[in-house]
């Protein structure tokens, strides 16, 4: 099934490990778990990285939604 709608896509990738970028250029990687109308993400087994280097294991994380740009499955 193709995604129509944004929240949509991120549907299709419940459950599945994303790459999530923030505003201040930090990315965590790990399996997204849920989601709100804010993009607002609950990510499980998920790792920080700065510059593409893993800098720790962060486990369950909840992100803003105001601070994403980006969400791409891994």
């Amino acid at each position: 099934m193709e995604a129509s709608r944004p929240l949509d896509a991120l549907n299709e990738a419940r459950n599945k490990r994303v790459i999530i970028e923030l505003k201040n250029g930090k990315q965590y990687v790990g399996k997204l778990r849920a989601f709100d109308i804010h993009i607002n993400c609950v990510v499980d087994d998920a790792e920080e990285r700065i510059n593409g280097e893993i800098k720790r294991k962060v486990g369950s994380v909840f992100i803003r939604g105001d601070t994403i740009v980006l969400i791409s499955l891994e």
